[in-house]
């Protein structure tokens, strides 16, 4: 009997087989049952339509789709639900389960969660480097698991690859580890090279197409077996809506790629036209731009594009728009990139307009409103706005010294600078964190900058803390946040909420392919009040910014804009409940009972201050809480439970081995050094809300509020002062503080950022608050069982002690049971602490190091943790009078917890 050979082909399957030969042609993906790549199938799918969503997959695979992708990255979608529905139906439709499917997202929960409803052997798409070989790693034995091919994007934690050298590079490493540290069939693995869109009118993208090919058969000869795939509509971004021109291209460049060696690729199957089939010139023309073969190649392109979208109509040219006004002549030249005149008609538009910056914010504005209308229903293409741009670069270059006289003019006639110009104004762009895509960004700084606007762009992957210490130092008009991918949405809410935290003025702007005004709405807007505007094209952003940075409009222009938000998210409008307060007195006489005349308090083992210089690290991380770990990172469960979850368990299973490895690290190298001082005194209250803290250097008053929310029969109104025995008692009770810090992050995190590694940066900032937490946890327990002493006995695992099950609090300056962060000041004077752990308080009264705890310490067993919730004016009124300070100043502190507008 002969041996059977079996062939390393990769083989996928539906309810049939598909196996890529040697000889199989080029294998279509469909990309049509994609939330991103289909507005129908979008629509479909927020409406719950998935029935009639089977329909564009049948009508795929009758167009020839040999393979299916499916994504559901959409920001208002709940992504593995979605996934999982329709996976679940298409599978009972057997003309459409006959193909392989594609699972496509962004999110690898959405991935698994596909996973696990497809039958036969599916094709991930796609895991990759971006966040480090451990995550990558466990990733891939998943999709292993299930059997599943996978493709693998060119992208490690620098970036996407954009060049032959990194494309092949990255493929390399990536192969490596995954025939060799996995298991993985090299037959069964794909590579995606990254297709990026070229003609876009920036000089940068236009090897992007040759780059790709030339990948294409580096890789081949490299790693044989592999295959290559790619979204192929991307090649042709910059002509969206022009489908003549878009399917041409697709062609002309699947026809070099194939010949180089690329096996499949996600395109519209219905929409590709033969080859030989395209019009002549074309084709040549889609040549000389995909090969880069001169640098005349797009314009060339654009121009004949005008022809093919017009079916057959010439443009003549025709001088007779030179026989307008000086109005229409800006508008004309702006809108069909004409340079020709620019100079003398701006000039003209100067000498007729009081002000040269009239002429901006008038007749170029208008222009520039023309082309992002023109531009946003898809009758003008990126590079004819570049063009538009540079118009309006060179009309501002001639008005720019007019408009720097007057400004000269004016500060010697007021004796200041009076003017509010335009082009004075900072605009600070930046891609948001896990986000390497830029072009619009690029387009929408080259838009504005035309405007005179000062742009700072921070580039890509940006963190929210970044985008807001620049936005302070340079003082920005406006910030601008772009993302291609939808976990960028995620992250610009949080940038919005963090703008509102720190109590910005200037308004955001949002855009990025996948934003929408109806995320922006509903998801953006209500977590920062100063303005959020969806910007819907690059070109829309020159009109939009100029209603901003307007006096005279920016308010009517909010309202309008609010007002739209406001009716899009009506759904999702939380009702405001209305609560009764006590009167403050009424709120004092409710007060904890506690017995006094049965109470025997502790005394601590010393009076004064102990410090701790160095700690042993692994010591401090036996006591993490994970909880606010992955909450960190907005993935929300208990822990250990939410490795087990059944929507984000893989994700915190992920995150969990990433963390320990790089905590073992940090351990057994001594990154950081961990500091601390505690310390107790003699104390009374004054049985309200004031206690006296016997110190070394003199009596010390501590001032604390109180829940004044009515409660329930028998339910106290709690303050912090209750927890410790009124000086009529006659006993001498205690109370303690601490401060705690880890040192040495900022060497770790500039070398991280030096290699691009956001990931590895935010997991050690992340594991070093941790670490803080810890180290206080475990001080806590020393103060209860040895240095205090009042719970000697005291036998509780981490668990217990996460859950609180101690007796005694050590609540902390500015949070919810003693929110005022001024009485940190006093915390820090009692402590010395500046000299004994080298913590310091900023301006705002924040603790620098960042990672850093610090809080009083109560022994009463009757003491619990609580929030003082909101608060009236009445009590507020006697809080400033106790502390010495003006009743303004203190409401300004107070103002997250009044329950009155100030």
């Amino acid at each position: 009997m002969s041996a059977v050979t079996i062939h390393p082909f990769l083989r996928l399957s539906g309810l049939e087989p598909l196996v890529l030969r040697p000889l199989t042609n080029f294998v279509n993906v469909g990309e049509r049952t994609n939330v991103t790549g289909s507005k129908k199938f979008a629509r479909l799918i927020r409406e719950n339509q998935y029935e009639e969503a089977l329909s564009v997959a049948r009508q795929q695979v009758e167009n020839g789709a040999q393979i299916l992708d499916v994504n559901m990255d959409d920001a208002l979608l709940d992504g593995e639900k979605a996934m999982q529905t329709y996976l679940n139906l298409l599978q009972s439709e057997p003309d459409i389960a006959k193909i392989p499917i594609m699972i496509d997202s962004s999110k690898f929960s959405i991935i698994e969660a596909g996973l696990k409803c497809v039958q036969g052997k599916c094709i991930v798409n796609s895991i990759s480097l971006k966040e480090g070989e451990e995550k990558f790693i466990d990733q891939a034995i998943i999709c292993k698991s299930y059997g599943a091919a996978v493709i693998v994007m060119a992208f490690d934690e620098a970036g996407q690859a954009d060049t032959v050298r990194r494309k092949v590079d990255i493929s390399h490493r990536a192969y490596k580890i995954l025939t060799e540290q996995v298991g993985y069939d090299p037959q069964d693995i794909i590579f995606d090279l990254n297709i990026f869109a070229i003609a876009t009118g920036i000089e940068e993208h236009n090897n992007y197409a040759v780059d790709f090919i030339e990948a294409i058969k580096e890789v081949k000869k490299l790693m044989p077996l592999t295959r290559i795939s790619g979204g192929v509509s991307n090649i042709s971004f910059s002509f969206r809506g022009n489908e003549p021109v878009r399917e041409a291209m697709h062609s002309v460049f699947l026809y070099y790629a194939i010949k180089a060696g690329m096996d499949m690729g996600i395109v519209n199957a219905g929409q590709l036209v033969v080859y030989d089939e395209i019009e002549p010139q074309l084709r040549q023309l889609c040549e000389e731009v995909i090969l880069n073969q001169n640098p005349d190649a797009t314009d060339k392109l654009l121009a004949f594009a005008e022809t093919v979208k017009a079916k057959g109509k010439t443009e003549v040219k025709d001088e007779a728009w030179r026989r307008g006004t000086v109005e229409e002549r800006l508008k004309h030249a702006l809108v069909n990139g004409i340079t020709e005149y620019i100079d003398s008609d701006t000039e003209e538009a100067r000498l007729k307009y009081p002000r040269p910056l009239d002429v901006i914010e008038g007749p170029l504005m208008a222009g520039m409103d023309v082309v992002g209308d023109l531009f946003g229903s898809g009758k003008m293409f990126l590079p004819q706005v570049v063009k538009s741009a540079r118009v309006m670069k060179k009309s501002v270059a001639v008005l720019t010294p007019f408009i720097e006289l007057e400004k000269e003019e004016r500060k010697k006639a007021a004796g200041s600078d009076a003017v509010e110009s335009s082009s004075a104004a900072k605009i600070l762009l930046a891609t948001v964190k896990g986000d390497v895509h830029d072009i619009g960004k690029n387009i929408v700084g080259v838009v504005l900058g035309c405007n005179g606007y000062d742009i700072i762009d921070l580039g890509v992957m940006v963190p929210a803390d970044k985008i807001l210490e620049t936005a302070k130092r340079e003082k920005v008009s406006i910030i601008g946040l772009s993302g291609l991918i939808t976990p960028s949405l995620d992250e610009m809410v949080h940038v919005a909420r963090e703008m509102k935290r720190q109590d910005f003025e200037v308004p955001l702007l949002i855009g990025g392919a996948t934003t929408s005004r109806m995320h922006t709405a509903v998801k953006i807007a209500p977590e920062f009040e100063k303005g959020v505007v969806h910007v819907l094209d690059a070109s829309r952003s020159v009109t939009v910014a100029g209603s901003l940075l307007s006096a005279e409009q920016k308010p009517e222009f909010l309202r309008g804009i609010k007002e739209e938000y406001k009716k899009l998210k009506e759904d999702f409008a939380n009702k405001k409940t209305v609560k009764q307060y006590l009167p403050f007195g009424g709120a004092q006489e409710n007060k904890v009972k506690i017995d006094w005349a049965g109470f025997k308090p502790v005394t601590p083992s010393f009076i004064g201050t102990k410090t701790f210089d160095g700690y042993d690290l692994a010591d401090i991380a036996r006591y993490i809480d994970w909880g606010p770990f992955f909450i960190t990172w907005e993935l929300h469960g208990k822990f250990p439970a939410i490795l087990q979850d059944a929507t984000v368990g893989v994700e915190a299973t992920r995150l969990f081995n990433d963390a320990n490895a790089l905590l073992k690290q940090i351990v057994d190298e001594k990154w950081l050094k961990p500091r601390a001082v505690i310390g107790f005194w003699p104390a009374n209250s004054d049985g309200k809300d004031s206690i006296t803290v016997e110190h070394d250097n003199g009596p010390v008053r501590l001032e604390f509020l109180r829940q004044q929310i009515k409660k329930a029969a028998n339910q106290p109104n709690i303050s912090l002062s209750d927890f410790v025995a009124p000086q009529t008692t006659g006993k001498k009770d205690h109370l303690g503080a601490f401060i705690v810090s880890i040192e040495g992050i900022e060497p770790h995190l500039k070398r991280f950022e030096a290699a691009h590694d956001d990931y590895n940066k935010i997991m050690l900032q992340a594991l070093a608050d941790r670490m803080a937490e810890a180290f206080t946890e475990l001080l806590h327990e020393r103060v209860r069982k040895e240095f205090w002493g009042y719970a000697k006995d005291e036998h509780l695992d981490n668990d217990k002690l996460i859950r609180e099950e101690y007796l005694g609090i050590r609540p902390a300056p500015g949070y919810p049971a003693c929110p005022d962060h001024t009485e940190k000041l006093k915390l820090f004077a009692m402590l010395d602490a500046t000299k004994q752990t080298g913590t310091i308080l900023t301006e705002s009264l924040a603790m620098y190091p960042a990672s850093s705890v610090s809080g009083w310490y109560f022994a009463n067993p009757e003491s619990k943790y609580f929030g003082v919730g909101k608060i009236e004016k009445d009590q507020v009124i006697d809080y400033a009078s106790r502390k010495g300070m003006p009743l303004e100043e203190v409401e300004k502190w107070l103002r997250p917890v009044l329950e009155y507008d100030v």
